[in-house]
């Protein structure tokens, strides 16, 4: 199944570099995903990184050209001169190195410039990120934790491997992350670089929350929490910090979030209250249960053979109770809500938008097929305060999500950043 295509990533030119690890075979598959998502990536790889896996596997996966020597010439038109280190470091919206080994460290940290892809991470101007993978205890040197240090302090972002077993037989931290988080890592800086969102807080909630019967059993409902999660990705794509609260799911949280687990609608509550109150948007995606029973039982009820009668009570109104205090303290800037209908969608959507206070609603029908819960698609109408309405057809969950976040970054473009001062400061 082919990937889908990455808005951030997309026409962006990633110089991907490649030094002698192991780990060094993680990194055809960031190629070949990273081409898939819309990048285009210019592969520069050590002499050692050539032992462990051929040029041309990243030639293949990447359909351009290789670079694994100082004295080599650019040969793609697309560069800006055909001097390969000015050309691959002008040109370029992102440098990755990925694995980069101890050596490699050491000689970047201290601006050494003996091959190729050192001279070119001297020459960029762009953003660089560098994800060490080396065997277990090397990372913890005291050396190689001052190399790491230093290039931190000269702006440059090193992602921290893993913990797990390394090629040797040892366990220890060295590891290089799997693709996904690669993959995310790329994402959040270009998002901090070119995002609608840097500098900005969004608060997100996702799932179905679970009303506790017994220590056992509880009421929830479908919710995947796709949606959801699919909004806090674009959101930092966008650049923007993101904190998720999420009920009980299995959905990996995406690079960069800020992930706090909720079950309950009243502990959703609690934490939307708190996280919001700073937030720039809230974007209530979270499928939060209306009723709850009314007594939860201290051990698991046990089948009596006859029907089993259950008092249920209202929940807590979430989006509500967010959108009576934000009547009050301004905050959060940018409210949306969420609509799951299964009839009258627009009617009660509307209804929603005026008794809730939102800047939005998303409207879905979960009883259409390739809509709702647990689909990777969905099909939506967003109607904004100001009478507006926009049907948004079948697409993917990601498409939508993107469709709202940039309606969030529209909202939000009166409103000044956190990083410049009120309109009342001199």
């Amino acid at each position: 199944m082919a990937m889908e295509r990455i808005s951030i990533l997309e026409y962006k030119r990633i110089v991907l570099g490649i030094t002698g690890s192991i780990a060094a075979y993680k990194a055809a598959d960031l190629a070949s995903k990273l081409t898939q998502a819309g990048a285009d990536v210019d592969v520069i790889m050590t002499e050692a990184a050539t032992r462990f896996v051929a040029p041309l596997t990243f030639e293949a996966v990447t359909g351009r050209t290789v670079y694994t020597d100082m004295w080599q010439t650019a040969h793609s038109e697309s560069l800006p001169t055909h001097v390969a280190h000015v050309g691959l470091a002008e040109g370029a919206d992102l440098i990755l190195i990925a694995p980069a080994t101890a050596q490699h460290l050491a000689k970047l940290a201290h601006g050494f410039a003996d091959d190729l892809l050192c001279i070119t991470v001297l020459s960029a101007k762009c953003p660089i990120v560098i994800v060490p993978a080396m065997d277990a205890g090397m990372y913890e040197n005291a050396a190689v934790a001052a190399n790491v240090a230093r290039l931190r302090e000269l702006g440059i972002e090193v992602i921290e491997p893993e913990i797990g077993r390394m090629a040797s037989g040892m366990v220890g931290r060295g590891r290089l992350p799997e693709v996904w988080a690669l993959l995310g890592a790329a994402r959040q800086v270009l998002g901090r670089e070119w995002g609608a969102l840097r500098d900005r807080h969004v608060v997100v909630t996702a799932g179905g929350t679970r009303e506790a019967l017994d220590p056992v059993r509880f009421i929830t409902n479908r919710s995947s929490g796709r949606q959801g999660y699919a909004i806090a990705q674009a959101a930092v794509d966008s650049g923007a910090h993101v904190t998720l609260i999420a009920a009980p799911n299995e959905l990996p949280t995406p690079y960069g979030v800020e992930l706090v687990p909720v079950e309950s609608a009243q502990e959703m509550l609690d934490a939307v209250l708190e996280y919001a109150e700073d937030a720039d948007a809230l974007i209530m995606a979270a499928a939060v249960a209306d009723y709850r029973p009314e007594e939860t039982a201290d051990h698991k009820i046990k089948k009596a053979g006859k029907a089993l009668q259950l008092s249920l009570v209202p929940t807590v109104d979430v989006l509500a109770t967010v959108g009576a205090r934000r009547a009050e303290t301004g905050r959060p800037h940018v409210l949306v809500g969420f609509a799951a209908e299964t009839r009258d969608l627009l009617k009660n959507a509307r209804s929603k938008l005026e008794k809730k206070h939102v800047d939005y609603i998303v409207a879905n029908d979960v009883s259409l097929a390739g809509a709702g819960f647990g689909t990777d698609t969905n099909i939506v109408t967003i109607l904004s305060a100001d009478g507006s309405a926009i049907a948004l057809p079948q697409q993917t969950k990601s498409a939508v999500a993107e469709a709202i976040v940039q309606r969030v970054a529209a909202r939000l473009q009166t409103v000044p950043r956190r990083t410049e001062p009120d309109s009342d400061e001199v």
